[in-house]
């Protein structure tokens, strides 16, 4: 899970990585079907229509659709646009050129954090969902790690090819994409940059038919072109929209237990303390050192507006967070929100014994102790939000 990253769209990534050399299908950026239609009549040639959307799995959802004429493509992309996909509504669909396809393959640079450097994971099956092949399939999957100080090297990226089945002029022209690749993804601070799939076209050569590209938002300084974008551009859900207004780290997940913490690292073992217990979290939420009652109060009304959410646990750990300030803020928000999902709060650190006096007077029971706080939460979960 990335808190602090910046998702960029397929065609935005296609754009920087052609500005690299890296081969892509030619393509356009519409916002209507009439532009699909002209630009379909531009490429003149079977196109695909993909919808534009910050999501895995397109395809399957049904967001990624072939035409043949100019025609089909403007009622393809019709049929696209405004629909919702995993949730979110497709603003804008990319127009590129149909390849014709005679092997997919796999091509990634991103951060191993288990080896504190990138890593570049490649494999001969590509438009498949990696972590899945690397848990059936092992031996498919070419990984190299990358020397923090001497980089990825042209004969990295020939020994990658190699592992792929590729000889002569196929293999350095493979090589030269992968090094291209990388220089792309330091460049611009990447978390994932990705090509899948990467093919190899009936003619022999490769085209990223397919790209993924993701900043560390802590660089954004780095990449001022990014930084003023506007949120809505983003795609994000409602509460993910709300907390970035609010200056708030938020990550939507898919249970049912809303979480709220002080501190990202508290943040995450709450989450797995919740998992332990056989709980699912419905998202990460973390409001910072030093939160106010207001903000608390808006973290509760993130959190709430979630209607998968059942129940909520508050893990707060007094600091600079003072724990008065916590319970006024969550007496702020039941006013103001007026919910009647069920809380757990555990209430540890500055000023608790007051925090705990002010839930306790409202009728709100308050535990010291992570694990006991956790394990109730989990039961409420698991009996309905009773």
């Amino acid at each position: 899970m990335d808190v602090n990253v910046l998702k960029l769209f397929e065609y935005e990534a296609k754009q920087i990585f052609a500005k690299y050399g890296l081969p892509t299908p030619r393509g356009f950026l519409a916002k209507t079907s009439k532009e699909a239609r002209e630009f379909a009549g531009l490429i003149n040639a079977p196109v695909a229509i993909k919808s534009q959307i910050l999501v895995a799995g397109r395809a399957k959802a049904g967001g990624i659709f072939f035409a043949d004429s100019s025609s089909e493509a403007e009622k393809v992309a019709a049929q696209l646009l405004g629909k919702e996909i995993k949730g979110v509504k497709v603003q804008s669909v990319w127009v590129e050129e149909k390849i014709a396809i005679k092997r997919e393959l796999y091509f990634s640079i991103t951060v191993d954090r288990s080896r504190r450097g990138y890593v570049a994971i490649a494999s001969a099956e590509g438009g498949v969902d990696i972590e899945q092949l690397a848990k059936t399939s092992p031996e498919k999957i070419v990984e190299v790690a990358i020397d923090p100080v001497y980089g990825f090297r042209l004969y990295h990226a020939r020994h990658i090819a190699k592992k792929l089945g590729y000889a002569g002029d196929q293999m350095n022209e493979l090589a030269s994409i992968f090094f291209k690749h990388y220089k792309a993804a330091m460049d611009f601070d990447a978390e994932l940059a990705e090509m899948n799939p990467l093919v190899e076209t009936v003619e022999g050569k490769f085209v990223a038919a397919d790209t993924r590209l993701i900043i560390d938002d802590n660089a954004l300084y780095r990449h001022q072109e990014f930084k003023s974008r506007p949120m809505e551009e983003a795609e994000l859900t409602p509460q993910e929209l709300q907390a970035q207004k609010s200056g708030l780290a938020y990550v939507k997940l898919d249970g049912d237990v809303g979480i709220i913490g002080n501190g990202a690292g508290l943040v995450m073992a709450t989450l797995d303390a919740i998992s332990l217990y056989g709980g699912r979290p419905a998202n990460f939420l973390d409001v910072g050192g030093g939160a106010s009652a207001d903000m608390m109060a808006v973290a509760l009304d993130i959190v709430l507006s979630d209607p998968s959410v059942k129940v909520v646990f508050i893990n707060i750990l007094g600091g600079i967070t003072r724990c008065d300030e916590v319970a006024n803020g969550i007496l702020e928000a039941q006013k103001r929100v007026g919910f009647t999902k069920p809380m757990v709060i555990r209430l540890v650190g500055t000023n608790e014994e007051e925090g705990r006096r002010i839930l306790t007077d409202a009728g709100i029971h308050v535990l010291n102790s992570m694990e006991e706080a956790a394990q109730k939460t989990v039961e409420i979960s698991k009996s309905g939000g009773m």
